[in-house]
């Protein structure tokens, strides 16, 4: 279960401390700061989402992908799982998988990349991130100009991939294809994927 930690007056003695927003809720960089803050927490619009734990069909379908991309991606491409991006200063989701430019700080000690580093942002959909991954990420991804979002949605056990790109005229994504077996691309780089991997695994 999602919980989310909104901008607002917590007195309960039994909350940890850094459940406790302050006034104007919680900024980007407070990520680093927070002591004892549980994993892949993000923060959307000002508030701490706190994610639950992710089902089998989740973490193989990461796996498969993150596998393709590494194959298919040029040299001076690097993809990357489950690091936040900075979108604004009230906005740092944490996509589960990105593909950074030569840009991008690579640094050992890097927690989080700009999103003008960031070409593909990628969102596997679990039951309790419906609404984010279908809806709100995607309206912060494309304000942020990360120019490709791709989200999978699991059908009876099968990966489906919903490819957009963004329309610099509307800064909305457009729709450019759905995926079901394999994953065929020419952009933003060439991409095949064999997406029933993740059925065998």
């Amino acid at each position: 279960m999602t919980v989310e930690v909104r901008s607002q007056k917590m007195t309960d003695p039994q909350l940890p401390g850094w459940m406790v927003p302050p006034p104007e809720g919680f900024t980007a960089a407070d990520l680093d700061h927070l002591p004892d803050l549980p994993a892949h927490t993000e923060l959307i619009d000002g508030s701490l989402v706190l994610v639950s734990p992710q089902a089998s069909f989740h973490t193989l379908t990461i796996f498969v992908l993150e596998k393709g991309l590494r194959g298919n991606a040029p040299a001076d491409l690097r993809v990357r799982r489950e690091m936040s991006v900075v979108l604004g200063p009230r906005q740092r989701p944490e996509p589960d998988i990105v593909v950074i430019r030569p840009t991008a700080d690579l640094g050992p000690d890097v927690t989080a990349y700009q999103a003008a580093d960031v070409l593909l942002a990628i969102e596997v959909v679990s039951p309790d991130s419906e609404t984010r991954d279908r809806e709100r990420k995607p309206q912060l991804y494309a304000a942020a100009k990360i120019e490709h979002f791709w989200r999978v949605e699991q059908n009876g056990g099968k990966a489906t991939v919903y490819v957009y790109e963004l329309d610099p005229a509307t800064k909305a994504y457009a729709l450019m294809g759905i995926h079901h077996d394999k994953l065929q691309l020419k952009v933003p780089f060439e991409v095949d994927i064999d997406l029933t991997e993740i059925e065998s695994l």
